[in-house]
């Protein structure tokens, strides 16, 4: 699978928070609000000042093993990764957008180095100490955010890979989770498993998401 290249992310909005004497930016970003199964993981990532690393991208525009590779490379250069996950459960009780923002709050409080600054993808972090900056489409606009984005993507396509091997008859090596075709007729024919998301069925199997 050949991905067609794309203007990389930059360091623009690092440069202007280390110009105010502020070295320690965490990115952060997630994957995994739109599947219908599985977590949704959260990464934050701090560099020292000026790291940058070619081929880094919003995760979703590299091919899995371009973002195996990056990965790699990520942990070698980070000065601190933090991951935060929160399960299909914990999703259908409090709601995704809730459950992503747990999950970054996991990540940032799991990072060794605490951070003075934080860039996001989206939008902002409620009930977060940190001063903050949330950029729509920062993934690919902003070098952190983009490391952030292939440290979660990649964690969880692991998580999904070793969930397949406990419901291989979801296919789950294939889509991770997502509602292709193929997943939404393995539910109708097998039914949800522990890891679907109840609250993401309803439309396919219910009112209350199962059978």
């Amino acid at each position: 699978m050949n991905v067609p290249d794309t203007i990389p992310p930059d360091l623009e909005f690092e440069h202007l928070i280390w110009q105010q004497n502020i070295r320690y930016i965490a990115g952060i970003d997630e994957a995994g609000r739109g599947p219908l199964a599985g977590p949704v993981v959260a990464a934050a990532v701090i560099f020292e000042p000026y790291t940058y690393i070619d081929g880094v991208r919003d995760s979703k525009k590299l091919t899995p093993e371009q973002r195996e590779r990056l990965f790699e490379e990520i942990q070698a250069h980070a000065l601190s990764i933090g991951i935060g996950v929160v399960s299909p459960t914990e999703i259908d009780r409090i709601n995704i957008r809730q459950a992503t923002f747990k999950a970054m709050r996991m990540a940032i409080g799991r990072l060794k180095i605490n951070p003075q600054y934080l860039l996001i993808d989206g939008e902002e972090l409620p009930e977060n100490f940190y001063p903050q900056e949330a950029l729509i489409g920062g993934d690919e606009r902003c070098f952190t955010i983009a490391a952030a984005s292939i440290l979660a993507k990649v964690t969880r396509d692991r998580m999904m890979l070793e969930f397949h091997q406990q419901y291989p008859q979801y296919g789950f090596d294939r889509h991770k989770g997502y509602g292709t075709e193929l997943h939404r007729e393995m539910i109708l024919k097998h039914g949800p498993c522990p890891i679907h998301r109840r609250s993401f069925l309803r439309k396919l199997l219910g009112e209350d998401g199962s059978r």
